[in-house]
């Protein structure tokens, strides 16, 4: 009498539970995440703050224009949040930081805009006087908004 051969599935479930077996147990047993040293973790130095926008720049109610500085292992970044609807048709002021929040040198970082022509993404800059400019803009491709909540920038 013929014995049935085992199925693609049973022998791919047996080979893919083993690995899960030998992960899940030190994964069970493992120091939580805040028993772990924060010395070189994520720490907040400015928080939310709102910038102040350039004139023809509208924040979005349910999404502001804000800063904020963190640090994180040692690194000091600059990010941004909120979206704003804006016709930049060149190179134009987004708006200003507070003052609480001054880069030591110009930092840049790209963020997402209205799709058009294929383009979907532009430069922001913050100079030393805390003004945030968007590069990328052109009479032929106008910018209608731009989403700044993936901004994030080394500061020092």
């Amino acid at each position: 009498m013929n014995r049935p051969t085992p199925s693609r599935r049973s022998l791919l479930g047996a080979a893919l539970a083993a690995p899960a077996a030998a992960v899940a147990a030190p994964l069970l047993t493992a120091a939580p995440a805040a028993a772990v040293d924060g010395s070189d973790g994520c720490r907040l130095l400015v928080d939310w703050t709102a910038v102040v926008p350039a004139p023809g720049v509208v924040p979005e109610a349910a999404a502001p224009l804000q800063a904020r500085v963190i640090t994180l292992a040692g690194t000091e970044f600059l990010q941004l949040r909120g979206t704003v609807t804006c016709s930049f048709t060149a190179d134009a002021q987004l708006g200003t930081l507070p003052e609480t929040i001054r880069p030591p040198k110009l930092t840049r970082g790209v963020c997402p805009r209205n799709n058009s022509q294929g383009i979907n993404a532009l430069r922001v800059e913050a100079n030393t006087q805390g003004v945030l400019t968007v590069f990328g803009p052109q009479a032929t491709n106008k910018v209608t908004w731009i989403q700044l909540d993936n901004f994030s920038s080394v500061l020092r």
